[in-house]
């Protein structure tokens, strides 16, 4: 990483270059990694779920060639040979599934990923790995795997460690009984949910630092006028009128619900990047000119006054 430890404000995130839910073309793939380098974005997260590696070979053939950047992908799942062929891929990318993921928290494991990923990536190293997922093998993630990756730490083969979730409890494990660098958050910061504040707070207080990712709930944040998805599933009801609540408060103060699902995230001091997926050069460009504008403190006190936000810190 950054010689002074620090990390950017604004993240990439890989997924959608798995073909997560619907094709990308790697025409497009390189065009909206190009569009996130322009708008200054200096961190890109992958993983070989994503795709079953397509995210990691085509974000490494985008950044063949470049410097200056971090990036980060996962261990957790190995990808080995499907025992039957033409299938699709049944795990939300739309993908030809040769290849199996295959749950592996040992150290073997966990070096095997990482030797795969960068095999995938055509690249020399990577900067931080993070344990994927391990929500139903967190004891042995914690056995196994994170000692793995503190060595690979401590040999130089990448630079920090961590863990990655869509939950907060596990990952509060990994603070307090292991010596990770980093957290990724996905959904348990936004406008809609702060269930994952203990975690932050424990992070700020251990010097972790924190990724926070799914800042728009999936989708039902990403537009100023809300719908969709939240975390993945139909929106419920009470969710859409809070967040459409939230939207015409934001309005008062000359800001869109998905600036504000942005640059809420970043007012903790646990959260060092938010990290925002993308599947096309317009999305780069539209969620750039969105944090690259402000938002006045007085949003976030109405918010709080409204009850639909906890007091600001």
């Amino acid at each position: 990483m950054e010689g002074d430890g620090a990390l950017p404000r604004h993240g990439f995130g890989g997924a959608p270059l798995g073909n997560l839910f619907e094709p990308v073309s790697d025409e497009q793939a390189l065009a909206t990694v190009e569009a996130a380098w322009q708008s200054g974005v200096r961190l890109y997260d992958t993983a070989p779920h994503y795709g079953l590696g397509l995210s990691e070979r085509r974000l490494g053939a985008a950044l063949a060639g470049r410097s200056g950047y971090i990036l980060s992908t996962k261990v957790g799942r190995l990808l080995v040979p499907a025992p039957s062929q033409g299938r699709r891929d049944d795990q939300g990318f739309d993908v030809s599934a040769d290849l199996v993921r295959k749950w592996d928290f040992t150290g073997d494991g966990v070096r095997r990923s990482l030797e795969e990923s960068l095999a995938r990536l055509a690249l020399p190293a990577i900067d931080i790995a993070l344990i994927h997922d391990p929500d139903d093998h967190v004891d042995q993630a914690i056995a196994q795997a994170y000692p793995a990756l503190a060595e690979l730490r401590a040999e130089g083969v990448v630079k920090a460690i961590g863990v990655g979730m869509n939950q907060w409890q596990a990952p509060l494990r990994f603070v307090q009984e292991t010596g990770i660098d980093v957290v990724m958050l996905a959904g348990r910061y936004t406008l809609l949910d702060q269930s994952g504040l203990p975690l932050l707070e424990a992070c700020a207080e251990r010097g972790v630092r924190v990724l926070a990712a799914g800042v728009f709930n999936s989708g039902l944040l990403a537009t100023h006028e809300p719908s969709g998805t939240y975390d993945y599933q139909p929106a419920p009801t009470p969710l859409v009128e809070k967040a459409r609540r939230i939207a015409r408060t934001c309005e008062r103060h000359g800001v869109t619900l998905p600036q504000a699902a942005m640059a809420f995230p970043l007012r903790h001091p646990a959260v060092a990047t938010i990290v925002l997926g993308a599947r096309a050069p317009q999305e780069v460009t539209a969620n750039a000119a969105l944090w690259s504008s402000p938002v006045p403190d007085a949003l976030w006190a109405e918010l709080a006054e409204e009850g639909l936000l906890p007091e600001t810190r």
